[in-house]
């Protein structure tokens, strides 16, 4: 056995606020790793509503490096219980060797009735097994590019868009039962790589999966794929149609950083520029996909020293170049175009520092700044103490993915974002 770590991060679901002082609880489930009963007890949470780098046993990390008959994760029980809300209990966060998984908790307060709170409720999320451990059905191969549609007033445009959000449709298409989820787009792309590689591959690995990801997205996005079959989403959940998405599962900080840092990042294959290529896989092992990428094939190819260019030519060809969406929606202003750091005096510092500001009044670990435009060592803390509450590297720049995380962060808990956004 070796330690794998984990932090919990409790939200109010209604207003994407930290609760403070709710009590977490972390049993073991897992039999044949032998943890199972309480590991923690009455953790409490800071006023940024965590608990962190919790130490819990995990497999070796061998499991994960190669194909295995031995499960190579091992699974635990977090249970949340917040005074005025619901007791939400995960089944089955995934804890890796090595590596930090990340479990947010989103919360529902209690509903009244007639002026009286009801007895306090469950909520309980049981979380699937990795794709690359459980069986699932392997993707139905399909065309790469896509017909273009006529332009409907979504976020069809010119070119290739990240959207603010996309709607997962957690089941099969046509199933009408199935629940439909709203998730920010960074969100969706972290719980898909998270839930379909293993965060303990070579980062190059991961890059290069996550871009795929993001190309695959994106096609779907820019193609209106479901929605000109008289759906009212953007993907599913199914893998034999699109990614496997577990709602609410843990992501890991490191491939939550690498999402962070290309989340506009996709490829696409000239002489149709803009479309994003449709980038499918498989794993290799259980299924093949001849002329795609095979998830235990990028891993090789990344252990013999490949970048995630030279990995992702390997699997869809020389031809295909590397571009940039623009961000659209709910982002307040776009990046710069150069990082912000000690000695920086322009507006987009300022426009940080209100951000910062606006984020301390629910997240008081961060210190609020002056609103001057001057990026002192003030801002340098508060950018650092951002950094660490979101699990970014702590570095007291605002680089590209730490400005687009404090926007995110800013859109959610001040709601500008709208609750149901137009995709």
């Amino acid at each position: 056995m070796q330690d794998g770590f984990l932090t919990v991060s409790v939200i109010d679901a209604s207003t994407n606020r930290p609760i403070q002082n709710a009590t977490i609880n972390i049993y073991g489930m897992d039999d044949e790793q032998n943890n199972t009963g309480i590991v923690f007890e009455n953790l409490r949470t800071d006023e940024s509503g965590q608990v962190r780098n919790l130490t819990l046993a995990a497999p070796n990390i061998e499991y994960s490096l190669q194909p295995s008959n031995v499960k190579p994760y091992s699974e635990y029980i977090v249970e949340v219980i917040a005074e005025g809300f619901e007791t939400v209990i995960i089944n089955g966060t995934q804890i890796l060797p090595v590596v930090e998984a990340l479990q947010d908790v989103p919360v529902g307060t209690l509903r009244k009735n007639r002026n009286k709170i009801k007895r306090q409720t469950e909520v309980i999320y049981d979380i699937a097994a990795h794709t690359l451990w459980g069986n699932f059905p392997p993707k139905i191969p399909e065309s790469s590019l896509k017909p273009l549609p006529p332009p409907t007033g979504f976020v069809v445009l010119d070119e290739p868009v990240v959207p603010e959000f996309i709607v997962v449709h957690d089941g099969l298409p046509e199933d009408t039962n199935a629940p439909n989820y709203w998730v920010p787009f960074r969100d969706y792309i972290k719980n898909v790589a998270s839930s379909e590689i293993y965060s303990t591959w070579p980062d190059q690995t991961i890059y290069a999966n996550v871009i795929a990801i993001i190309s695959f997205t994106l096609n779907r996005v820019f193609t209106e794929w479901y929605r000109n079959k008289g759906y009212q989403f953007t993907i599913t959940s199914s893998t034999a149609y699109d990614h496997k998405y577990i709602h609410n599962r843990n992501v890991f900080d490191n491939i939550s950083v690498i999402v962070d840092e290309i989340f506009n990042t996709f490829i696409r294959r000239p002489p149709t520029a803009r479309q994003p290529l449709l980038a499918q896989y498989c794993d290799g092992q259980k299924s093949q996909c001849p002329d795609q990428m095979t998830q235990w094939g990028s891993k090789d190819l990344g252990d013999q020293g490949m970048n995630y260019e030279q990995i992702l030519k390997y699997f869809y060809g020389d031809n295909i170049v590397f571009s940039q969406a623009n961000v659209v929606s709910g982002v307040p202003v776009s990046f710069p175009g150069f990082t912000l750091q000690l000695g920086s005096d322009n507006s987009y510092v300022r426009t940080i520092q209100n951000q910062l500001n606006a984020i301390s009044n629910s997240y008081p670990a961060i210190e609020k700044v002056p609103e001057d435009g001057v990026f002192g060592e003030q801002t340098e803390n508060a950018v650092k103490k951002f950094q660490e509450v979101f699990n970014l590297p702590q570095t007291g720049v605002v680089d590209f993915k730490t400005w687009y995380a404090i926007s995110r962060i800013y859109v959610a808990t001040t709601k500008i974002a709208s609750l149901n956004p137009v995709i």
